[in-house]
C-alpha cells in the first residue's frame, strides 16, 4: 500500500527552512537575511543512522530492489550504523567486542557507586556483556536465514492468524525490558509461510533496541516482503519497564500497537473479523 507524498511541511515548521518567501507585490529595497536550519528535539531533524522506521513504499530507498520495503542489501532489514560491523565480526573482533562492553559496564557499576570488585559484582560486567550481546541477537540475523526454504504453494485464500507469541524487548530509549504479546495474520496469494516463521520474524526485531510501533510495522512488513500476501495485520500489547518503574510509575498499563496492510487497512470487515479473531479465547 503506497504511501501518500511526504507533506511540505512538518508539525508546522515550514520544510525548506531556507526558501525565502516574499509578501510584497514590488521590488523590496531590502534583502532580508535567510533563517538559520531549524533543529529541535523529538520533531524527526536529527540525523539518522541507518533506515530505523520502516517505508511501505515503492519510493522507499532499497538496494537492487527500488520495490522491496525491506532497504538492505543483506536482507537484515533496518539496520543501523554498525549493524554490517557486527554481523561479519570476526571471532577476534567478537571478543573484543564482549571485552569492550565488559569494561563499560564496570564504569556503569562505579559510577553508581558500587565496588565492582566486591564479590557479588566481580563478574557481572562479564555477565552483562554476554546477556546485552545475546538480548539483542536480532542485529545479527538475516531474514532469508530465518525464513530459510519454508515458504509453500497452497491454495488457501482464507485468514492465517498465529496469536499469542510472547515477545521481550529491550526500550531504545532507557534500556530496559518491554515485554507482551504479538499477533500476526495474513491472507495469501497462493503462498504460505510455516507457522513458526511468523513466531521467528517477530523474535528477531524484538531482539534489537526498539520502540513498540516501530517493532509491530517491521514485522508487518517484513511477512508482506516474504510472502506477498493480499493482507498483512499485527497488534501487539506490551508492558513498558520504563513507564513502570520510573518515571511515571504506572504498573498494569498495557500499550497497544497495530500495523493493518493491504485489505487489512482497506477491507473494514476483514479488519474487524481479525480483531475479533484474536480477542476470542
Amino acid at each position: 500500500m503506497e504511501q501518500d507524498e511526504p507533506s511540505t511541511s512538518l508539525n508546522g515548521l515550514d520544510a525548506h527552512p531556507h526558501e525565502e518567501l516574499s509578501h510584497h507585490d514590488g521590488p523590496s529595497t531590502s534583502q532580508r537575511p535567510a533563517a538559520a536550519p531549524r533543529f529541535r528535539e523529538g520533531l524527526g531533524f536529527r540525523p539518522t543512522s541507518g533506515i530505523s522506521t520502516p517505508q511501505y513504499s515503492s519510493r522507499a530507498v532499497a538496494v537492487g530492489k527500488a520495490s522491496s520495503p525491506l532497504p538492505d542489501a543483506n536482507g537484515l532489514g533496518w539496520p543501523a550504523k554498525s549493524t554490517h560491523l557486527r554481523l561479519n565480526a570476526t571471532a577476534e573482533e567478537r571478543a573484543e567486542r564482549e571485552k569492550k562492553l565488559s569494561s563499560a559496564v564496570r564504569t556503569i557499576l562505579e559510577c553508581i557507586g558500587e565496588d565492582p570488585d566486591r564479590e557479588g559484582l566481580l563478574k557481572t560486567p562479564d555477565r552483562y556483556a554476554k546477556a546485552l550481546l545475546w538480548m539483542t541477537r536480532g542485529y545479527e540475523e538475516r531474514l532469508a536465514d530465518i525464513i530459510n526454504d519454508a515458504v509453500f504453494e497452497e491454495d488457501h485464500d482464507e485468514m492465517v492468524i498465529v496469536r499469542d507469541i510472547d515477545i521481550s524487548s529491550l526500550c531504545e530509549h532507557h534500556l530496559v525490558p518491554f515485554t507482551g504479546k504479538i499477533a500476526i495474520a495474513y491472507i495469501p496469494n497462493k503462498l504460505v509461510l510455516g507457522l513458526s516463521k511468523l513466531a521467528r520474524i517477530a523474535e528477531v526485531f524484538s531482539r534489537r533496541l526498539q520502540v513498540q510501533e516501530r517493532l509491530t510495522k517491521q514485522v508487518a512488513l517484513a511477512v508482506q516482503e516474504a510472502i506477498n500476501p493480499r493482507g498483512v495485520a499485527v497488534v501487539m500489547e506490551a508492558t513498558h519497564m520504563c513507564m513502570t518503574m520510573r518515571g511515571v510509575q504506572k504498573p498494569g498499563a498495557v500499550t497497544v500497537t497495530s500495523c493493518m496492510l493491504g485489505c487489512f487497512r482497506t477491507q473494514q470487515k476483514t479488519r474487524e473479523e481479525f480483531l475479533t479473531l484474536i480477542k476470542g479465547r
